[in-house]
């Protein structure tokens, strides 16, 4: 009989888990609509010396923003402002 080789059956439930964790996590991540200019709070002006979207993490240039939709300036600033380190 030949030598018939399987993966334990943790390995496979680890696996499946895994895989599952990552479908479900990026259909959760696109579901969420992007905030209004309003509720943001959004300003073209930067608040203080470097609070502006150039130097935040959720920018995405060369003018938009992972939670605020519409055109984003680089100077401009909103209530989600999140530093970059």
């Amino acid at each position: 009989m030949a030598d018939q080789r399987r993966l334990p059956r943790r390995a496979c439930i680890r696996v499946l888990a895994g895989i599952s964790a990552l479908v479900l996590g990026s259909r959760v991540s696109q579901a969420q609509p992007k905030m209004t200019k309003e509720r943001a709070e959004y300003q073209d002006e930067p608040k203080g010396g470097i609070m502006m979207c150039g130097t935040c993490t959720l920018f995405l240039p060369p003018a938009e923003c992972k939670v605020v939709e519409g055109f984003v300036a680089v100077t401009g600033w909103c209530n989600a402002f999140d530093l970059a380190d």
